[in-house]
């Protein structure tokens, strides 16, 4: 009974155009729509469209919006190995490529406001001498990734959505090329994600960091853990470390005195959680399918090959921002394998 009123109208959509739609009888229509699954979301027939919707012992959904480049109802032309797709009217793509456009910049348009709108919180926040800048600092590390990560399900469901969410970070990463190489510096940006407040540590640690959540959206986006669980750990877990690691970072690691052991079991504990709190999430949207059984100990090993990864004394060769995502993303493709 849930969803009499959808299966009605769906009855109805299908006895009138099964002809149109190239049909030899209705009955044939209802075949191929039985095969559909229903959408959690906006109960809609239809598969998703992404590169994994071929598994079928891993069925995929349809995000809220109704996706048009999916292989579903409208355009099809027959069932079983002949099905092909019809090419749909030219007003009717039109018109769903324009809604998808319109969704996906007003998105981008909101997240990027809500970025700046972090920044300047915690620069405010600062000048009051309500925290110290460097505890400002962190909470922009943490809050402004995992928040990006939360603002992807509001992006449409075309294919092109990855890129205009991607261009929040290339949007933030030129500011930061701009203000560092002191072509119009902006001294209450520098100092507020920089550690000395010198214009040239915007190139260093802030760049990597935007672009790795480049990367995760462009590459991973919102149907792979890999990318999620990357900024989980580079956000979450080492800017979480970092807090814990100069509050309570009494004893050193042997091997690296420039890092605690209370910092990196932070590292470790805190990017465990946000890790499986983000693959929840995005499980509970229908974007993934996980397996709990044997994710809790994936997700367990990636953390601590990041944590490790954090702990060792290369700081100097290479940044926190480029290590940990990069063994991030290697452990946690190795482990889930997409």
């Amino acid at each position: 009974l849930k969803y009499k009123n959808e299966i009605i109208e769906f009855s109805k959509l299908l006895l009138s155009s099964s002809a149109h739609l190239g049909f030899a009888s209705s009955g044939e229509a209802f075949k191929m729509a039985a095969a559909l699954p229903l959408s959690p979301v906006s109960h809609q027939l239809c598969r998703r469209s992404n590169r994994f919707w071929y598994n079928a012992l891993t069925p995929r959904f349809c995000s809220p919006v109704f996706s048009t480049t999916s292989p579903c109802l409208i355009g099809v032309k027959g069932i079983g190995s002949s099905s092909q797709l019809r090419p749909r009217h030219p007003l009717i793509s039109s018109a769903a490529s324009t809604d998808y456009l319109l969704h996906d910049v007003g998105a981008t348009v909101a997240v990027l406001g809500g970025a700046y709108a972090l920044v300047l919180l915690f620069e405010s926040l600062t000048k009051r001498d309500v925290i110290p800048q460097r505890l400002s600092r962190k909470l922009v590390h943490i809050l402004s990734g995992l928040l990006f990560v939360l603002s992807w399900p509001i992006f449409s469901a075309s294919t092109e959505a990855r890129y205009f969410a991607a261009f929040v970070p290339l949007v933030n990463g030129l500011r930061l090329v701009v203000n560092g190489l002191s072509v119009s510096p902006n001294s209450t940006l520098i100092q507020s994600v920089t550690r000395e407040g010198r214009p040239e540590e915007l190139l260093k640690g802030p760049l990597f960091y935007v672009l790795a959540l480049l990367v995760a959206a462009v590459f991973f986006w919102r149907d792979s853990p890999t990318g999620m669980i990357s900024l989980a750990m580079m956000c979450g877990g080492d800017g979480i470390a970092d807090i814990m690691g100069r509050k309570y970072g009494s004893y050193k690691i042997p091997y690296n005195p420039r890092k605690s052991l209370a910092g990196s079991i932070s590292m470790f504990i805190f990017g465990f959680f946000i890790s499986i709190g983000l693959l929840y999430y995005y499980s509970s949207l229908g974007y993934l399918h996980m397996n709990w059984e044997t994710t809790f100990t994936r997700v367990a090993i990636v953390s601590l090959v990041a944590t490790l990864v954090e702990s060792l004394p290369i700081t100097d060769q290479i940044d926190d921002n480029v290590s940990v995502p990069l063994a991030t993303i290697l452990a946690a493709y190795l482990s889930f394998g997409y």
